[in-house]
């Protein structure tokens, strides 16, 4: 009897590998893996927004429009509860984050007409950190499309699609963007040596 039992668990696994369930199993694990990566660094950038926005208050305090918005961009996108694996949730989550880069370019290109502010060592250490954030983002989003799409690709292909709705597995959403190429790179962001200031 015992036997049978395990020649039984041998069969099912056996049947198991050769029908794609191994691979659904370690490529959504591997999808899991790269959104936590994603997260973690919007969240680092997150986390760098209140030293630059108070860095910059201190030489261009009447930004205040800027300044509000960074803040409230910053404040929408860390209370946003994303559901990865439900469509609408990643939308609104991957808009407020492109508010936050926005915001943010605002503000970098307020700094512009703020020699002083540009040459603050505090200012610019937080341009620096900031311009590193954005590329981890780039290669973070990058690694998480790609997942995705092998993830999707396992659950649609014939005979791997069959265990797939057994289990209940489906199709992840996944980053949209307007222009394909755009996630190939980071977001423009000018991190130039100051320009000497014009006299009137």
């Amino acid at each position: 009897m015992r036997f049978k039992l395990v020649a039984a668990v041998l069969c099912v696994a056996a049947l198991m590998s050769g029908c794609g369930y191994n691979n659904i199993q370690v490529q959504d694990e591997g999808t899991k893996s790269a959104w936590s990566e994603v997260l973690n660094q919007y969240q680092r950038r997150a986390d760098l927004i209140p030293n630059l926005v108070k860095t910059v208050q201190g030489y261009a305090e009447q930004e205040k429009s800027v300044l509000v918005g960074v803040t409230e961009a910053r404040a929408k996108a860390t209370s946003i509860k994303v559901d990865a694996n439900d469509e609408a949730s990643l939308k609104q989550f991957q808009q407020a984050q492109a508010q936050v880069s926005g915001a943010l370019s605002r503000l970098l290109a307020v700094s512009e007409n703020y020699p002083q502010l540009k040459s603050d060592q505090n200012f610019r250490d937080l341009q620096a950190q900031l311009e590193g954030t954005e590329n981890r983002i780039a290669v973070a989003r990058n690694k998480y499309i790609q997942a995705v799409q092998q993830f999707n690709i396992t659950v649609r292909s014939f005979p791997s699609n069959l265990t797939a709705m057994m289990f209940g597995y489906k199709a992840k959403p996944n980053f949209s963007v307007e222009n394909e190429a755009a996630i190939s790179k980071p977001p423009a962001v000018d991190f130039g040596t100051p320009k000497p200031a014009t006299s009137n």
